[in-house]
């Protein structure tokens, strides 16, 4: 039985006025985000990761932090 991934987070961005739909496809490159989107309001784009287990979470927002453009990061863990 294939199992599915151990730990499922959001990460809310801030990014560059601007720079939104550039950050958009730059995270929906990486392996780990099975979803994101621009969003209105305080925040501007939303990732979905899924990932195995937390180290690997680490590693997905620290990569998320350094796409050019990302001002600031939350990041909420699914329970």
């Amino acid at each position: 039985m294939v199992q599915g991934p151990k730990v499922v987070a959001y990460v809310i961005l801030l990014v560059e006025v601007g720079r939104e739909y550039e950050v958009l496809r730059k995270l929906l490159e990486m392996e780990a985000i099975s979803e994101a989107h621009v969003v209105y309001g305080e925040f501007d784009v939303i990732a979905r990761i899924e990932v195995e287990d937390l180290s690997e979470l680490e590693r997905t927002v620290m990569s998320i932090r350094r796409i050019p453009g990302v001002e600031r990061t939350v990041t909420l863990i699914s329970a």
